[in-house]
């Protein structure tokens, strides 16, 4: 496709001195050898000069912002294609006829007033070969930087996901713990959902997104982790609508929601309850959170730990724009709704 390129911009250049040719208007006017021969060397020396300028002069004098050397280079290159023009208009001149020539030496320019069509079509090949070799400098740049950022999210991201599998982990050993020091019967289900947590923590968690069922199905045994060590004063829903199969959604990003609810609204002494909720349409993700604040809950964000810091993070690195996230408390009540944009 470039070389393509290349060829059809040289074809109009090559046409171009053609054009802007200064010839007499006579019907018995005829193309010489040494106006083809003319042509060729004209076409020749634009032609390298256009490389030259874009594979050496720019990279070698301007990106290296030897702009007087540049500068004095190109004012060289000119005066030196004006006077191989103005050489090859004497080769062609010497076999015309004297009347031609008669007309032809009345326009013929000074070295003094050098701006002439020529020179038009120099400039022309000057300014496209600059601004070529100027923004496949600037592209470059710019895909470098952008590898370097892409390179800096996945670094943050996998940092990221470092601090939430350990904290994760940290907590629900420690519900199994005590389920074990009171020998609960329901200590070996809880050691198979644990199980099953992790295999999802370790072989999941390596893709940049999940399937959504994964993700709840996650979420459901937390829940049933969690229920073990709570008692009849703790009122838990958990509620999936809509078409949830074919949804793709990034790995254990909704769990930080699911354990802060679980850490700052459940009491001993008080009842609670807690309501998650995820519905799903063809072109969003919708998720709720809802517990009741407990006396000696905290009452904000500041003080939930790193879950939902890290989860705010990670929606800016992957969702950026595609994302609404509201944390708020109504009526005694800490909520959270999330909503992720197709």
């Amino acid at each position: 496709m470039t070389i393509t390129v290349h060829v059809a911009a040289w074809a109009c250049f090559f046409l171009l001195p053609i054009v802007f040719s200064p010839r007499p208007r006579d019907p018995d006017f005829q193309f010489t050898d040494a106006m083809i021969w003319r042509f060729i060397c004209i076409d020749a020396y634009l032609l390298i000069f256009y490389y030259s300028n874009t594979l050496v002069l720019i990279p070698q004098l301007l990106t290296k912002k030897k702009w007087l050397w540049y500068t004095l280079t190109i004012i060289a290159l000119l005066f030196l294609f004006l006077f191989i023009h103005r050489l090859l208009d004497d080769l062609v001149r010497a076999e015309m006829p004297e009347r031609i020539k008669m007309k032809m030496q009345r326009r013929r320019p000074s070295y003094l007033y050098p701006f002439t069509p020529s020179t038009a079509v120099f400039f022309l090949v000057f300014t496209v070969s600059t601004c070529t070799r100027v923004i496949q400098e600037w592209l470059g740049i710019e895909s470098k930087r952008q590898e370097v950022e892409n390179e800096k999210l996945a670094t943050e991201l996998s940092f990221l996901k470092s601090q939430i599998n350990p904290h994760f982990l940290f907590n629900t050993l420690n519900n199994i713990y005590s389920l074990a020091v009171v020998k609960s019967e329901a200590t070996a289900d809880a050691v198979l959902k644990l199980s099953s947590i992790m295999r999802y923590v370790l072989s999941e968690t390596k893709h940049d997104t999940v399937p959504l069922d994964k993700e709840i199905q996650f979420i459901k045994h937390y829940i049933e982790l969690q229920k073990v060590r709570l008692t009849d004063k703790v009122s838990i829903e958990f509620n999936v609508e809509g078409e949830t199969e074919g949804k793709q959604i990034a790995p254990l990003l909704l769990i930080p929601f699911v354990e802060n609810a679980f850490k700052y609204g459940v009491s001993t002494k008080e009842t609670s309850k807690l309501v998650f909720e995820i519905k799903a349409t063809p072109d969003r993700i919708y998720f709720a959170s809802t517990n009741d604040m407990m006396s000696t809950d905290k009452g904000n964000e500041n003080n939930t730990g790193i879950g939902l810091k890290n989860t705010r993070r990670r929606l800016e690195l992957l969702y950026a724009d595609a994302h609404q996230l509201t944390v708020a408390e109504e009526n005694k009540q800490f909520i959270v709704k999330l909503i992720l944009n197709k």
